[in-house]
C-alpha cells in the first residue's frame, strides 16, 4: 500500500507561532496561562498542563506574576481593555491574518456599515472579530443562512457593508457565498481574508482524496480547520479522522491501495510522524511506501505510469520532522521588501509586506543586532521597515524576514565611507573582551582596542558596558568585514576644539560651571569643559581649612570665576569664594559696636584671649577686660570652648581686629546690686574693687 502524506499537513504559522510563545515562556521559568486553550489539540493542551500551564476564561481568573498568552485565535477589543487595567505581563500571540481581520472590521464598522462575517457562531476566532466591531455584525455559515440573513428587512443597507471569513472558512463555501453577495447587493466590500495556509490546505487535501482509496485527517476534533478538511474529502473517498494514532486499525484500510494522509493546522508534527509510522506498521508490517505529495501532483500522479512517477522517498531516509521541514522551507536570498508593523510579540514582529499577500514575521534576533533586545523599544505598530526575506513558505502564507542584515549590509558600507572621511560615528558598547571592547553602530560590530577606549587609560573598561560612545574608524578589512574604531581620537579632538574655543574668548571675570577633577594639597582642579583650571586652597573658604576636600570632592559641580589668566602658559587660576558670603560683610552687617554678643574662646595668650563671635571672624578680650578685678592670667577665668558674654567696644575694619570685654558688663551689674542691697554692705566693700580697676587701668 502507497501513503502519500500532504505537503501542508501540520502546525500553521499562527499555531506554530502560539506555542512556540508557550514554550520560550516555560523555558524562561514564568508562570504560564492560557486565554482558552492555546489551540485545539487535546494531547498538546495535556502536555502543556502537565508542564504547568493553566487555561483561564477571563483575565480576572489571572494570578498575580503570571504571564497570560493570547492563543492565535484572537481576542475582542474589550479582552484588551480588561488587560490594560490590571499589571498583567501580556504576550499577544494572535495570528497576523487574524489581527488583520480585526484591523478591517474596526475601522469599516466605525464609518457605519454593516459587517458580514462567515464563520461558525460562537468559535473563538469569531467572537473575537465580532468584539472589535462597534456597530452591527452578522454571521453564517451557509449559503443558505447568508440568503436567509440578507432577507432580513431589519437589516438596514444604508451605509453600506463588508463581507469578511474566519480564516478557516471552507473555500468552496466562500466562493458561493461571494457570489450570492454580488448578485443582490452593490454596496458591499468584499474581503477574502481566508488564510493561505488554509485554502491551500484544503485544495491540498481534495486533489489527494481524488486519488486515494482512503483518507486520514489527524487533528482534535474540535478544531475548526480539521472538522473542514474531512467534509471536503468526503465526497470523494472514505474519510477517517482521527486524534492520535490508536485510534487505527487494520480493518479501516482492508482493500486499499493508496491512502492520503493530511493533518489540521492544530496537530503537532510528532503526533502526524506516529500515525504514519503506525500506519507502515498495521498495513504492510513496516514496508510501505511514503511518499510525499506536492499540492500540484496529485492530479498527475492519478494517471502517469508507475515507472513515471517521481521516485518514493523510503520513511528510514528522513525523518518526518525533517521531511515537513524540508518541504516547507524555500529560500530566497538577496530579496528585499517592504513591511509595516502591525503586532509585536517577546519573540518575534509581525509584519504585512507591501504587495505581498503572505504574512511576515521578523524574529527578535533578526530584528537587531543588540543581543535581548526589547522589540517594543526599536518599533512601534505602523513603522515601515526595508527588510531582507530569509524564507518564505507559500503553503503556510508566510515569510520569515530580517531587518538586522539590512542594516548590518547599509551599516558595513557606512563604516567603510567613515574610514575614509574620518567620520564620528555613534555606537553602543554591547562587550567587554579580552584587550578592548565591542561596539555595536548601524548594526555593525566594531573593535575597539583597550588603548583606544578613552581618553585616559582605563585598567577596567566595565563602566563603559550598556553606554553610548562615539568614535572613529581607523583600520578597516573589507574582505573580513571587521572594522577597529577610537574613542580616544574622537575624545582628545573634541577636547582640542574646546580648549581653543575657550582661550578665544576667556577674560578675567567670566563665571563657569565646572566639574572638580582632582585635589591636591594646596588646591583642587577643575574640569571647564576642554580645560582645566584651578582653585587655591585659600580661595576655597573664607574660613581656614587644612585640605580642599574639606569643602569640596571629585565630581562636585562648582559654580567659579575666573580670577587670573596665563595665556602663555595655559593656566587659569579660578576663584569659588562669594562676596557675600564674606564673613567680615555679615559681622559689619549685624555686629555694630556696643552689641553685646555670646563668644567662644577659641585661644589664649599672655595678654588676652580670642573669642569667636561668628565663624571666620574673631576679636581679642585684653586680660584687663577679662574681670573686673586684677588677673595674673587669662586662664584664671576662661578656659577654651567656654561661651561667654561680651561686648563689642571697639571695631577697626581696616586691620580688621575686634576689642571684646567682658568687665564691661560685670562693671554695670554692681550697680544694681548696690542699689538693692545697700543696707547689707559697708561703701568701702563696694568701692574697692572699683579703685582697684581705675589704678590697673591707669597703670595700662
Amino acid at each position: 500500500m502507497k501513503i502519500r502524506v500532504a505537503k501542508t499537513a501540520g502546525f500553521c504559522f499562527g499555531v506554530d507561532k502560539a506555542v512556540r510563545t508557550v514554550y520560550q515562556l516555560l523555558d524562561q521559568g514564568k508562570r504560564v496561562v492560557t486565554l482558552g486553550p492555546i489551540i485545539h489539540n487535546p494531547q498538546l493542551v495535556k502536555e502543556l498542563e502537565r508542564r504547568g500551564v493553566e487555561i483561564v476564561v477571563s483575565p480576572e481568573q489571572v494570578p498575580e506574576g503570571a504571564t497570560l498568552v493570547i492563543r492565535s485565535h484572537g481576542v475582542p477589543r474589550q479582552t484588551y481593555d480588561q488587560l490594560r487595567e490590571r499589571p498583567i505581563e501580556v504576550a499577544d500571540a494572535t495570528c497576523p491574518f487574524v489581527a488583520k481581520i480585526h484591523r478591517i472590521v474596526a475601522k469599516y464598522s466605525a464609518e457605519g456599515r454593516i459587517v458580514l462575517i462567515a464563520g461558525n457562531e460562537g468559535h473563538p476566532e469569531v467572537v473575537g472579530i465580532r468584539g472589535h466591531c462597534s456597530g452591527p455584525s452578522y454571521v453564517f455559515s451557509t449559503p443558505e443562512d447568508l440568503l436567509s440573513l440578507l432577507q432580513n428587512k431589519e437589516i438596514l443597507w444604508k451605509n453600506g457593508a463588508i463581507l469578511v471569513s474566519q480564516t478557516t472558512f471552507q473555500l468552496n463555501t466562500w466562493k458561493n457565498c461571494v457570489e450570492i453577495v454580488k448578485k443582490h447587493y452593490t454596496n458591499v466590500l468584499i474581503f477574502d481574508t481566508i488564510c493561505n495556509a488554509t485554502a491551500e490546505r484544503q485544495n491540498e487535501a481534495v486533489a489527494l482524496s481524488q486519488i486515494s482509496d482512503r483518507m486520514v485527517i489527524v487533528g482534535g476534533r474540535q478544531s475548526s480547520n480539521t472538522a473542514k478538511l474531512r467534509d471536503v474529502c468526503q465526497p470523494y473517498c472514505p474519510t477517517i479522522l482521527i486524534e492520535t494514532a490508536d485510534e487505527l486499525s487494520r480493518e479501516q484500510f482492508e482493500g486499499a491501495e493508496a491512502v492520503g494522509l493530511t493533518a489540521g493546522a492544530s496537530t503537532p508534527a510528532d503526533i502526524i510522524k506516529e500515525v504514519l509510522s503506525t500506519m507502515s506498521e498495521i498495513v504492510n508490517n513496516n514496508e510501505a511506501e511514503v511518499q510525499k505529495v506536492e499540492p500540484q501532483e496529485a492530479p498527475v500522479a492519478e494517471t502517469a505510469a508507475p515507472e513515471e512517477e517521481a521516485p518514493a522517498k523510503s520513511f528510514d531516509e528522513m525523518t518526518f520532522e525533517e521531511a515537513l521541514e524540508a518541504s516547507l522551507q524555500n529560500l530566497s536570498t538577496d530579496e528585499r521588501v517592504h513591511g509595516i508593523v502591525v503586532g509585536i510579540a517577546p519573540n518575534e514582529v509581525q509584519v504585512e509586506v507591501v504587495g505581498r499577500k503572505q504574512a511576515g514575521y521578523i524574529p527578535v534576533d533578526e530584528l537587531s543586532a543588540t543581543p535581548g533586545v526589547d522589540p517594543n523599544e526599536l518599533v512601534k505598530i505602523g513603522d515601515e521597515l526595508e527588510l531582507l526575506i530569509m524564507r518564505t513558505n507559500d503553503q503556510e502564507g508566510t515569510i520569515m524576514l530580517s531587518k538586522k542584515r539590512i542594516d548590518a549590509q547599509k551599516g558595513w558600507d557606512k563604516v567603510v565611507e567613515a574610514s575614509e572621511s574620518g567620520e564620528i560615528l555613534d555606537g553602543v558598547v554591547t562587550d567587554v573582551i579580552k584587550g578592548g571592547l565591542l561596539a555595536v553602530t548601524n548594526g555593525v560590530r566594531v573593535f575597539i582596542p583597550a588603548s583606544q577606549a578613552s581618553a585616559v587609560r582605563m585598567e577596567d573598561l566595565t563602566p563603559l558596558l550598556k553606554q553610548n560612545v562615539r568614535f572613529k574608524i581607523i583600520e578597516v578589512n573589507t574582505g573580513r568585514r571587521r572594522a577597529v574604531g577610537s574613542i580616544r581620537a574622537v575624545a582628545r579632538e573634541e577636547r582640542k576644539a574646546k580648549e581653543e574655543a575657550f582661550w578665544a574668548q576667556a577674560e578675567v571675570g567670566q563665571k563657569y560651571t565646572g566639574v572638580v577633577k582632582s585635589l591636591t594639597s594646596y588646591g583642587a582642579f577643575v574640569d571647564l569643559g576642554g580645560v582645566d583650571g584651578m582653585i587655591h586652597i585659600s580661595e576655597l573658604s573664607w574660613n581656614r581649612i587644612k585640605h580642599p576636600s574639606e569643602v569640596v570632592n571629585v565630581g562636585d559641580t562648582v559654580d567659579v570665576y575666573i580670577r587670573d589668566l596665563d595665556t602663555e602658559k595655559k593656566k587659569i587660576s579660578l576663584g569659588y569664594r562669594k562676596a557675600e558670603d564674606n564673613p567680615w560683610e555679615i559681622f559689619k552687617a549685624n555686629y555694630p559696636v556696643d552689641s553685646v554678643v555670646t563668644a567662644k574662646i577659641v585661644g589664649m595668650t599672655t595678654f588676652g584671649a580670642f573669642a569667636q563671635i561668628i565663624p571666620g571672624i574673631d576679636g581679642l578680650i585684653h586680660i584687663s577686660q577679662i574681670a573686673n578685678r586684677r588677673i595674673d592670667k587669662p586662664q584664671d577665668e576662661l578656659k577654651i570652648g567656654q561661651e561667654v558674654q561680651v561686648k563689642i567696644t571697639n571695631v577697626d575694619y581696616d586691620s580688621k581686629r575686634i576689642s571684646l570685654s567682658i568687665r564691661a558688663l560685670l562693671e554695670d551689674a554692681p550697680d544694681e546690686e548696690t542699689a538693692e542691697g545697700a543696707t547689707e554692705k559697708a561703701p568701702e566693700e563696694v568701692a574697692a574693687p572699683v579703685e582697684d580697676a581705675q589704678v590697673e587701668e591707669t597703670a595700662e
